[in-house]
This record gives C-alpha cells, structure tokens and sequence, in this order.
C-alpha cells in the first residue's frame, strides 16, 4: 500500500478561512483550493494505487469518472484505478464541506514495459517510449523501415490510435531502381492456302523447356546463354522469368536476344527514391485531346502516352527491399482515332500493370503476359467464278495476318548512397572528344581519347580575410 500525506492548513490559513466563510462561501471554496495539499499521482492503465491521508474526509469527488474510478476504503484511505489514459483531478471534502485535498492523477499506458518490450522483439533499435498528455510517443533509432512499422504495430496493440511516431531510420534507404522494357513479337501469316513459319530452328541450352521458337521476327540460331525460349503456346515472358530464376544475369539475356533480333528494348530507365517515396518516369510525349468545357467551349487537355513507370520501395531491413510498382507502355492508335467536330482524335494502346514484390538487393524480378494480338485477313476472288466448289480455289485469293507482341518488364533493386564529395564520377564520354578535319579526314577517326579532367577540391578564393577580399577587388 503506497501512503501519501495530505498537510494540514496552517492554524493562520484555517482563521482566514473561517473568517471569508462567514463572508461568502464560494470565497471559503476557492480559498480552501488554494491552500489544501495537493498531491500527483501517476497510476498506469487498469492498475491500481492506495493512497492514504492523514485526515479525516466525508466525501471524494472525481472530476472525470472515465479515466479514473475511485472508492474510499475508509475515512483516510482511498482506492484509484487507472481506467483511460488521461488526467483528471481528485477532491478531498471534510466534514465542513471544505476541500483539505487536492490529487492531480496521470493515467498512462505502461510505457516502461512497452520500451523493454520493443527493444527485445527489435534488435539493433534504441526506443525510448515516454506517455505525453494520454498518448504514447515512440522516439530513437531503428535500424531499417521494417523495423519501424513492427515497432508501431506493438506500440498500436498497447495504446490503439494513441502512437506518436517521433522515431528515425539510420542506414542507406535510398533505392536504385534499374527496370527494363522489352519486347518481343510473334508474326505469322497464311497466303493462298499455304502457312509457314517464320522460325523453325530450335534454340538449345535451357533445362526443362521444350519445343521450338515460332513466330519470330528474325534468325534462330543456338544460343549458348538462352538455350531452348519457350514454345509458341507458351508466353515470352516464361522463358525470361526461368532464366532470371537459373541465375543468368538480365543483361546477358536481353543482349543476346537483340542479336538474334527475338527482342528489342523500349526504354531502361534507372530511378532513385527514398525509402517511402515515389518516384516516377515517363520517355514518350503528350498529344492535345479536346475537352467540351460548356456548351459552347472547347478546351484542350494533354494525354501522356509512351513507356512510363511509377515506384514506391520500401526498405524493410537486411537487404530485403519492398516495390509497389506501376509499369506503363502506350502508343498512339490513328486506325481507331474518333473525329469529332472536324477533329481527328487518337486512341490509345495501352498496356498497363499494378503490382508488389519484394526483392533483395540486386535480384531480378520480371513481370510478363501483357500480350498484344493484332490480326488481319484479307479475301479476294472473280464474281461468281470464285464461289463454284473446287474449281473457284483457282480463282479466289485469301490472305491472312497475325501480330503478337509480348511485354516483358525486368525489374532491378539495388540500395545506393550518395558519392563522397572526393570521389569523381566518370561517364564514358570523359575520356572522348570530338576529332579535327584532320583526324577525320587523314586518319578517319570520329572521336579521339582526351586526358580525364582532373576534378578541383575545396576553396579557389578564400574569402574570409581582409587580403582575400582585397586580392578579389584587384
């Protein structure tokens, strides 16, 4: 039992009081606020303390029933329970009717072992949970994103909607996002009667994928990286997604397949982003589309099409790297274009995905299946000639067309950090100028090789002195 003492007025402050109680009583009450003990109490939520008083009370009033609830044990002691985090106030009324005790209490949630309790389910974090006006604030260090939403998701089943997050992440969260666009297109046609295929060789080397490469644009031939693509029931997308699964590198397969002329790439944007951020990208343009403003005006909006990209990482801790990403191809359709007004109005061919993965630093992931058919058929023959049976076949002309092509999105994470302020970043034309009529024409070089630009470091003027400046001004 925890025992707290209330003081007694002061035999002074007692002839004062009774003096202004003949006066007004609402001065006794005030003057009997000012002077009565008054005491803190901190008491955690659905815990209880006793406290206990060295004078005799008649009466307890509480000034929110809702954080705390109180029962008077006996006439000088008194039972508080914590039942919501808050701050209310307990008054102590004697057999006068006057307050001789004023409790401030404090309901709080149990910070203490919520902290303990952090710092063992996260490793490697410095929490500190204090309680500020019935919330519960969460400040220090964790190691990765990860780790900051696990701490919340406890701190939430403790105190619910009542977290504050004053807690920061230390470390690299600033993601290096390397995606590729790749295409690949299936054409086959079928002309008087007679199909073929554009490819039949088979492409040889990969484990556990059978059949031969039909339909593409271009010359089979064996490739030692990619061996055997998929069948022409299969998607493109299989065949990338199983390489990338034997661990071949994505680079080595997009180059080989541009060889072979089986693919090309459409864009391979590199976008950096903090942990939590998005960030986005788009490589094509904006093409006017018109917008009936009223009834009278028209007014123009600009439709972005071409390859863009949308991501969102998060860093989740020990190379482990969360991406909501949003690919997008579109191209512009004028054989399905509206005219409205005398104004011809494009449609668009859009291929578009919605997606979350999570991938460790450096991993490839790649998303496939958004297919794209286009099919034509032309047939042509002589009046009445054409339709007689057997015989028409000599007269009747058919031809038929058929276009797939197949999306391949390749998506790579890395965690980077910003280069040292000494550290001098290099491109591959540093080294590279442009060559003189000479060189051109004597030798036949296009470009020579330069001396790498030394970089400069620091102050070229101090100005900070009075012969600085003065060197300046001359």
């Amino acid at each position: 039992m925890i025992g707290l003492a209330i003081a007694h007025p002061t035999p002074a402050v007692a002839q004062k009081q009774t003096t202004k109680q003949t006066a007004t009583p609402r001065a006794n009450l005030l003057q009997g606020l000012r002077d009565s003990a008054m005491v803190q109490l901190s008491i955690t939520v659905d815990k209880a303390r006793t406290v206990a008083c060295d004078q005799d009370f008649t009466e307890v009033l509480v000034a929110n029933p809702a954080i705390a609830d109180v029962v008077a044990l006996s006439n000088k002691q008194l039972y508080v329970l914590g039942k919501k985090a808050g701050l209310t106030s307990i008054s102590l009324v004697g057999s006068d009717k006057r307050v001789i005790g004023l409790i401030n209490v404090e309901v709080s949630h149990d910070v203490d072992g919520l902290q303990r309790r952090l710092r063992e389910l996260i490793p490697g974090s410095n929490i500190s949970v204090t309680s500020v006006n019935g919330k519960v604030l969460l400040t220090g260090t964790v190691p990765d994103a990860g780790a900051l939403s696990r701490a919340l998701v406890i701190a939430e089943q403790v105190a619910p909607q009542l977290v504050s997050n004053a807690m920061t992440v230390r470390g690299s969260q600033q993601v290096l996002l390397e995606v590729r666009f790749v295409e690949a297109t299936r054409d086959s046609s079928r002309e008087l009667g007679i199909g073929w295929d554009v490819i039949g060789n088979r492409i040889h080397g990969l484990v556990g994928v059978t059949g031969a490469v039909k339909g593409f644009s271009g010359t089979a031939g064996a490739l030692p990286v990619l061996g055997n693509l998929a069948s022409s029931n299969a998607p493109f997308g299989v065949a990338i997604a199983r390489l990338l699964d034997g661990g071949t590198k994505a680079d080595v397969i997009i180059q080989a397949l541009e060889r072979r002329g089986l693919a090309r790439r459409l864009a391979e944007p590199n976008l950096v982003a903090l942990s939590g951020d998005t960030a986005s990208f788009l490589a094509g343009g904006e093409f006017p589309f018109p917008v009936q403003a009223d009834r009278d005006r028209i007014t123009v909006e600009f439709k972005k099409f071409g390859v863009g990209l949308a991501f969102t990482p998060t860093v989740l801790g020990e190379g482990l790297i969360n991406l909501r990403i949003e690919p997008e191809v579109s191209e512009l359709e004028p054989t399905n274009s509206l005219r409205v007004n005398g104004i011809d109005i494009p449609s668009l061919m859009v291929r578009r995905t919605q997606t979350t993965i999570e991938l460790r630093d450096g991993q490839s992931f790649a998303i496939a299946g958004l297919l794209y058919s286009n099919n034509y058929k032309n047939q042509s023959q002589l009046p009445w000639i054409g339709e007689v049976p057997v015989l028409g076949t000599l007269f009747r002309s058919a031809a038929f067309q058929r276009k797939e092509t197949d999306l391949v999105i390749i998506v790579t994470p890395r965690l980077v950090r910003p280069a040292r302020p000494d550290q001098k970043l290099a491109t591959p034309v540093d080294t590279r100028l442009p060559s003189n009529d000479a060189e051109f024409f004597l030798r036949g070089q296009q470009e020579v090789r330069a001396a790498r630009p030394q970089p400069f470091h620091g102050h070229m003027l101090e100005l900070g002195s009075k012969a600085g400046a003065n060197n300046v001004s001359k």
